[in-house]
Order: structure tokens, then sequence, then C-alpha cells
């Protein structure tokens, strides 16, 4: 209440409303709430999802993407801003007419300075902590509030008893609004009018600061347009009827009291001797008051707004400093207090008539911000509108259609009435435009402004997003061996873009590997480091590591890194290690679709679900422990799970689990519950998963990467032993070709032959103990060769008199790709045909 200021904004703004839709202002009044309650409860919905100060910028940011949300905030810059200089103006005025120095209240020099002085003390005060002036405030706007209903009760008591020249009765008419001449009038208007409601939202700007910070923000900003509705329509009637709507006098149609309605008024209904005189001088110290404390609830939210984005990365890092004692933003204060004194000083030097202009330019930039945080809402909790009735109205319905109304009215406003050259007080003339209403060029020009330094401004942010997406797989290619579907939430947190990641990756043999990883901070350097991770991971992944070999050459990897780099001293003095990759939490997993096996090792605390086909009971495995990745501590260690068919895995990181509560085994019950109705397809589990866990804006990226199992069809593969004699080649030839003749693939008997034959031979050569030959259909045709041998061969151009070294080249030509893994019995070295022209795969794994 105290940062809407009504006493200022009626006094401000009635004589507008009155100006643009004459005797309907008291229906104008309003019909301004609707709109507001409808954006107040977007508000409510956004602060209980994620309790931001910097408000429409952040909300907008996660839901449109950084340069929307920029441009959010920077709506609610230039709006405080701009109100900044007409409150100083205003606060100046009736700071010398209470003191009774009528003469320089109407000398712009000495209000300027009076103007410059408030903005420099409530600056002050604001740097120093806001809790000093809570309790002074708390007082006044009850008696603002009071004085306000005693002015209309006794204005209304003289109309109808003493009946003052200027008196009219409240007529119905008044409350009609298609008595309004005309739909520009009715826009100009209710744009006025929403000025005057305008400022509940510094209870939202503060929510960090406030207890209970998701709830009571919200409740105060519906409390408050509700209260302010019944004071506006009651102060707005009174006021016409006593005064009338004429053009002189203390018509509030006179065009010299524009700027201040209540001052004249208050002579004429209290009158100017004893009581009636302490009244008017307390009516006046109410507008000043009013316009003091407002200018001191305009710096909170317009400095909490540019730390957010400072906080963000969205405007130069140093705006996001706190002070040690006061727990204030340091120089957000400070240089929106300057940057408001600044605006106020070119305004007045260059005119009076500008600075009324760019108050009533005010509205655009008000209607912009209020019609994006609607939209913001309606779209963030797009996937759980149909939830329930509440959701549908209060997260959709109402959001957009206050969003709805906002734009409208800032369209119609700003091309339409605002751009006439005769409206308000200056026109200017643009090239290839012509003649141009001043206040539509303050207005829009204000918001193009933005468009300019955002481009310049978010470069860094903007690339940083950018990079963490490019980095991520943008779809998972289909695998034989599991059906897979993911969803990645980024958070778009105060320290910017986050690292998170998540793979699928075809290995040998129809396995696949499965990973998420969780790299500690956020910013440009935590998405470059996910990206050199999850390159790393990819790489090794396809040497055929087990995951616990994997994360120990992976851990090796950040190691080395972190020794390149110097230590970098933190802000306590203390060194750190520069390199973004230690800490990180990664969990890696091999699925082999033939036995059925899943081995995973994790490195951090990363958890998994699983959940069996026949009785969907969902069961986090217990993983053995492993230290993070660069941290050294205990070995990493494997763990192997058997998996029917039809299993279902749930990989993510903290992300997903720690957004619903602070306690992780609630978040883990949740997804539990998902996840138990294991037998509906994955894309709406994880769309149901991301509805019951991610209700609202998170602060840390959150993945989820879901996978159903699959065994491989017998009649895919075939298997034989064979013994380690060379009389078993040509057998092995045999039995391979004979295969491929069931299958269809005779195309492919001549070189199957060569690579069967090369790698027994070389088995049979080096190796002692039986031997394996396996055959797969599948995407290709893939050949395996296992021996009880653990020396991988090496492939090399062989000489003209070597003996060796020309079968593994060989096969290097004629496969589409070749390799080695190993096991604790030996190794199989594998090689992949692609199917002729044609062919497919004749059969779907079993699920």
């Amino acid at each position: 209440m105290t940062s809407t200021a009504p006493a200022y904004s009626v006094a401000a703004t009635l004589a507008l409303i009155v100006a643009g839709v004459g005797l309907q202002a008291p229906i104008i009044t309003m019909l301004a709430f609707v709109p507001m309650l409808l954006i107040a409860c977007a508000y409510r919905e956004l602060n209980t999802g994620n309790a931001d100060c910097g408000t429409t910028f952040a909300w907008a940011t996660r839901a449109f993407g950084p340069r929307i949300g920029w441009m959010g905030g920077w709506g609610i810059i230039v709006a405080d801003i701009i109100v900044m200089a007409n409150l100083a103006d205003i606060a100046g005025i009736y700071g010398f007419r209470l003191l009774g120095f009528n003469s320089l209240a109407g000398n712009t020099r000495w209000t300027t300075v009076a103007g410059v002085l408030w903005i420099t003390v409530m600056t002050a005060l604001c740097y120093i902590g806001i809790e000093l002036s809570v309790r002074v405030q708390r007082w006044l706007v009850c008696i603002e509030i009071a004085v306000l209903v005693l002015f209309s009760v006794t204005a209304l008591v003289k109309v109808y008893t003493a009946s003052p020249r200027t008196a009219i009765h409240v007529a119905t008419s008044w409350f009609n609004p298609l008595e309004v001449v005309s739909p520009s009038a009715f826009t100009a208007g209710i744009l006025s009018a929403v000025f005057i409601y305008w400022g509940w939202d510094t209870a939202v700007s503060v929510n960090e600061e406030t207890a209970d910070s998701r709830h009571t923000p919200g409740r105060a900003a519906i409390i408050s347009t509700v209260l302010l509705l019944l004071i506006y329509a009651l102060v707005s009637t009174s006021a016409q009827a006593f005064a009338g709507v004429g053009t002189t006098g203390i018509g509030l149609g006179n065009q010299a009291n524009s700027d201040d309605v209540l001052s004249g008024l208050g002579h004429a209904v209290f009158g100017s001797r004893g009581v009636g005189w302490f009244c008017t001088k307390l009516l006046i110290f109410m507008v000043l008051t009013s316009a003091v404390a407002s200018t001191q609830t305009t710096i909170l939210p317009l400095a909490r707004t540019v730390f957010s984005m400072a906080a963000h990365k969205a405007v130069p890092s140093r705006f996001a400093r706190v002070h040690h004692r006061f727990l204030t933003p340091t120089w957000s204060t400070v240089g929106m207090g300057l940057a408001s004194i600044g605006f106020y000083l070119l305004l007045t030097l260059i005119s009076h008539n500008v600075l009324t202009d760019s108050i009533s330019s005010v509205g655009l930039a008000i209607a912009f911000y209020y019609g994006l945080t609607g939209l913001a809402c309606v779209w963030f909790y797009r996937s759980v509108l149909t939830r329930n009735a509440r959701d549908f109205f209060f997260k959709g319905m109402f959001p957009g259609l206050g969003a709805l109304m906002m734009l409208f009215l800032f369209c119609y406003a700003a091309f339409d009435v605002y751009a006439d050259p005769h409206y308000g007080a200056t026109s200017i003339d643009l090239p290839l435009l012509g003649p141009t209403g001043g206040v539509a060029v303050v207005g829009l020009g204000a918001l193009l402004l933005g468009v300019v330094l955002m481009l310049v401004i978010t470069r860094e942010h903007t690339a940083t997003l950018r990079l963490q997406r490019r980095l991520l797989p943008h779809r998972l290619s289909p695998q034989t061996a599991v059906e897979t579907a993911y969803r990645y939430v980024p958070a778009d947190s105060r320290s910017g873009a986050g690292g998170d990641w998540f793979d699928v990756i075809p290995l040998s043999g129809t396995r696949v590997g499965l990973v998420v990883g969780d790299v500690v901070g956020h910013g440009l350097r935590a998405a470059a480091t996910m990206g050199r991770l999850r390159t790393g991971v990819r790489v090794l992944a396809r040497l055929d590591l087990a995951p616990d070999e994997l994360l120990s050459r992976l851990d090796d990897l950040v190691g080395q890194t972190a020794k390149e780099h110097k230590p970098a001293r933190n802000e306590n003095g203390q060194e750190s290690a520069t390199d973004e990759a230690l800490g990180v939490s990664c969990l890696y997993a091999v699925y082999d679709p033939v036995s059925g096996q899943c081995s995973m090792a994790r490195a951090g605390d990363s958890l998994c679900a699983v959940t069996q086909p026949d009785r969907g009971a969902v069961t986090y495995p217990r993983l053995p422990p492993g230290p993070r990745l660069g941290l050294r501590g205990l070995p990493f260690e494997s763990t192997e799970l058997h998996l029917p068919a039809g299993s279902l895995i749930g990989l993510f990181t903290d992300g997903l689990v720690q957004a619903a509560s602070r306690d992780i085994t609630v978040g883990l019950g949740l997804l539990g519950e998902t996840l138990a109705q294991h037998q509906r397809p994955l894309e709406e589990l994880c769309d149901r998963a991301v509805a019951t866990l991610l209700r609202g804006p998170v602060d840390d990226d959150a993945v989820l990467l879901l996978i159903r199992t699959r065994k491989l069809a017998q009649h895919q593969m075939a298997e034989w032993e064979l013994d380690p004699d060379p009389a078993v080649v040509s057998h092995a030839r045999a039995i391979a070709t004979g295969q491929l003749g069931t299958w269809g693939l005779q195309d492919l008997s001549f070189t199957t032959e060569l690579v069967v034959s090369e790698l027994v031979t070389n088995a049979i050569r080096y190796t002692t103990g039986p031997i394996h030959l396996r055959l797969i259909r599948d995407l290709t045709l893939i050949c395996e060769v296992s021996d009880t041998g653990h020396t991988s061969p090496h492939l090399r151009h062989a000489a003209t008199d070597d003996e060796g070294g020309r079968g593994l080249f060989l096969i290097a030509q004629m496969a589409e790709q070749w390799g080695t893994r190993h096991s604790s019995t030996g190794k199989t070295i594998w090689a992949e045909q692609p199917l002729p022209s044609g062919e497919d795969n004749p059969s779907r794994p079993t699920a």
C-alpha cells in the first residue's frame, strides 16, 4: 500500500482520467482493478513457485528465454526511473506548500533541488536497510488512508447538505462504461487508472527478504489491489461529486490542477480555519509523505530487479554485490538512485512539458511488463493447467486474460492514442513518421533503447545458454537395447546456465552406455566443462571400458587438468582450484540386451531408480560409494543388476528430486509414485514426473533419463564354441556362411568368411583355451570372436616381408567399425558390417 501511494496517485492522476473520460472517471478507476487483480494472480502463482526478487525478469527468462526476460526487467527499470522523476517533483512541491512557501512551490529550480534531495535521502535509507522505515511507514499509510476516507466522507456530506457551487450529485451514469465518448478515450482513461494501482508488486520484489517468502508476498499483492479498489472508488466518486469536471476553479477538468487536484480540494472541502486548516495541512502532508514513501518503495524494486539481473549475468556482475553489514544491494541501490536523479535533471532541463508526458508514458512500461508476467505464468505452467480446476483458473485463465488486456492496452495506446500529435503536452517530428505524440515517443523509445542495450549486455549470458544447449544431445538415436525418453529442464538460476548433462552411447555387441552428470557451479565455464566431460565419457565409452574403469580414467583426466591451472584466490582470500570439473557427480551404466545384465558405477552421490516389469515396485539400488571427480578417495566400484525385459531405469540429477522439497526423500517418494506406473509410455511418464516434481521454476538444472530395457531375440544371434585347433577355421567359415544363408544375407558371405577366418586364426595362434564365435544380426551384422587372451591387437601397415599384420588391416578396410573389449575371462574382438541396401532388422528385440 505504501509503494502504491494512494494519496499521491490520486493527486497526480485523477485529473488525467477525468480529462479523458469525463464523468465516467469512477467506473474507469474501478475497471482498471480487473486486469490488475488478474495480473496479481499471476504474481502470486509465480512467486509461490519461485520467490525471486527479479520478478518479471526472472520469470519471463525461465518461460521465454534470456532476451524476453531482459526486456521484462527493462520494463520495470523504465517505469521506476520515470516515475521517480515525478515522485521527486511532487515531493518538492508539496514540501514547500506544507511549509507555506507557495512561491517556491511554483519555482522549477527550487522544486528540482528539493526533489533531488528527496531522492538522495530515500536512496540512503534504502542503502542502510529497509527496516528503519518499516514501522514509520506502517503508521503513515494507515493515517494516509484515514485522511482520504475523511476527505471523501466530508466531501459527500457537503455535496448533499451544503451544496457547493461546483457540486453535482452522484448518478448511475458515472458507473456505465458505455457512456465513454470513444474507445480511444476509454483506453487512455484505463491506462491512466492502471497507473494509480501500480506499485503493489513491491511486496513481491522483496520476497526473498520476507518471512514465508512463497506465500506472504503473493497474498499481499491480492489484498492490496482489493483495498485500492475500495479507496479509489470512494475518493474518485466523492471528489468528482464535490468539484465537478469543470475546466475552471477546483474543477477536475482544470488543466492548471492536472498534476495536483488534492491541494485545492483540501481547502474547499475542509476550509481554511481551525480544524479545517489542520485537516487541509494534514492532507497536504499525506500527499507529501505518500510521494516520499513511494520514492523509497520505488527504489526497492528497482534496485532488486537490477540486483537479480546482475546475479543472472544479464547486467554487469558488480550490481549483484551485497553490503556485508546492511545486507542490501549496494551498487544496484546507489546506481539506480543516481540514474533517477540524472533522468529527473535531464527532463527538467529539456522541458517541464516533456516531464509531464514522460509520466503518461509510464503506463506503457507498466502494461508491457505486467502483460509479459501474465504470459510467462501461462506458458510456464502450461503442462499443469489440466491437473485441476484451481490450476486452470489461477495459473492459466486469469493470468492469460490479464495479459491480453494489458497487451491490448499497450498496443492500442502506443500506436493510436499516444501517437496522436495532439495528445499530451509535446509533439515530436520523427523521420518517415512525421509529427508524433511525445508520450508515445518517450514510452516506446525507452523500451526500444532496452532492445539495443540487451543485445550489447546479454551477449555473454546468451552465449552461455546457447553453448549449454548445443553441447547436449538434440535427440537420442533409436537403440536396439533400450527405449529411451528424457526431459532436460534448465534452470536460469542466479548464476546463469548450469552444467547437468545426459547421454545414451551405442556400444559394441548391441550394448548401450547410459550416463547422467552434474557439474558444480553455473555459468559459461560450467557449460564448457559439461561439454568437455560429456566428450570425455563418449571417447572412453568407445573403448568398451567397465563403468568403474571409465570413471577412474575420467577422474585422472579431471585431476590432471586441475593441476595445470594455478590456484586462484576466492573472495575470502582462500585458494581454490579454477577447474569447474572438480567435484562433478556422474553415474555411468552399461546395459547388455543379450544377457540382461546392467553394470553401473557412480562418482558422487548420484542415484538411480529401477522398476521391475512384473510387480511395478520401484527401488533405488544401493550403489557402491565413489568420490566426486577430481577429489580422490575410495576407488570406484561397479555393481551388477539383472534386469528382465521391460524393466524401467530412471537416471536423474539432484535438481529433479530436490526441487519439490529440501528433503530428498520426499522427492524420491514422488518420483517413485510416478515410475510405479511403468506401463505408460515413456514420454508420458517423463511429463508426469516433471509436472509432479518441478511444479514451478527451479534453481538447479534437472535431468531425467528414462530407459525401458529390451532383450535381443534368440533368432537374431548365433553362438558357437570352437576348439583352439587350426583345423576348425574352415568349419568356422562354413557355419558362419550357413547362418548368413538362414538370415538371407548371402551378399555378406565373402567378407564375413574373411573376418571370421582372420579373427579365429589369430585367436588360435596367440591364445590357449576355448574360442567363442558369435554372430548378431541387428541394425548391422556383428561378428565377435572371444578368447582367453588379454593382449589387444594393434592395427598397422604390414611390410612386404612381414609374416603377420595383414589380417587386421583387411578387416578394418571391409568392416564399418571394429574394436576390442576386455572382460575378466579374456577379450572379444568385434567387427560390424552394414547390411545390404534394402535389408532391415527383421524383428524387434523382446520387451
